[in-house]
């Protein structure tokens, strides 16, 4: 971790949240309990940035300074407003393509997922605020710096997103292999949302019971799944070969 990407104590971490700075996570010691630290919760108030509670060991490995218990990661990308992107979309009159990343979170993946996502021209890419990749060097490496050039916003709960993306017309696709039906019935035509589950199992189920439609990609060979940045692109240039015709 660079010097420069982490921010150390609750003053200096209110004032770069007041100064606009972009920040990917907090770590809080356990246990602690002061008017400053109150302060920084209300900051943050109505910004999905997750608060990791942790010992103090973690904090000591990170700095030998006079952190007060809190230290900061800033994020090197971007976070932009759901429901502003959405409307800049539709009033450049294209059709939306907006790919949700549930829990993805191993940082190559999700940087080779932006960079197809971006080739394919999604407009943006939502992630939760807990439990997704941390868009590091790392990420904006592999994805070839299509994180630089594609929109990613960060929100608190998929379900209400799930449910602003019904209302605004876009259909919800969700892509894992247990399911009858094939990506080709899709129709990607329409304004789309494509869900991509995590690593480890999937799409969580109340996701799926939103879905419009769940699909899977045809696979003859016998292995039993792809990896998800290969699967995100495949499904991605389906949707872009239906929508050049």
């Amino acid at each position: 971790m660079k010097e420069e990407e982490l921010i150390y104590g609750t003053r200096a971490v209110i004032e770069a949240l007041d100064a606009g700075k972009e920040i990917d996570r907090i770590l809080v010691q356990k246990g602690l309990s002061n008017e400053l630290y109150n302060q920084l919760r209300k900051a943050l108030r109505n910004r999905p940035v997750p608060i990791q509670v942790v010992p103090p060991e973690k904090l000591r490995r990170l700095s030998s300074g006079n952190h007060q218990g809190v230290i900061a990661y800033l994020t090197e990308v971007t976070y932009y407003n759901l429901e502003d992107t959405l409307s800049q979309v539709f009033e450049s009159g294209e059709i939306p393509l907006v790919l949700i990343l549930d829990r993805i979170t191993d940082v190559r993946n999700f940087g080779a997922i932006a960079r197809s996502a971006e080739c394919a021209g999604v407009q943006l890419i939502v992630i939760p605020s807990r439990g997704a990749a941390q868009i590091n060097g790392d990420a904006i490496k592999t994805s070839a710096g299509a994180l630089h050039r594609i929109k990613v916003c960060r929100e608190d709960n998929l379900k209400h997103t799930l449910e602003y993306l019904k209302e605004s017309g876009l259909q919800i696709v969700s892509v894992h292999e247990k399911t009858d039906h094939l990506m080709y019935e899709a129709d990607f035509s329409k304004p789309t949302a494509l869900i991509m589950g995590s690593e480890e199992d999937g799409i969580s189920g109340e996701y799926l019971k939103r879905s419009d439609l769940q699909v899977k990609i045809p696979m003859p060979g016998k292995t039993a799944s792809l990896n998800v940045s290969v699967a995100t692109g495949i499904v991605l240039f389906e949707a872009v070969k239906q929508r050049l015709k």
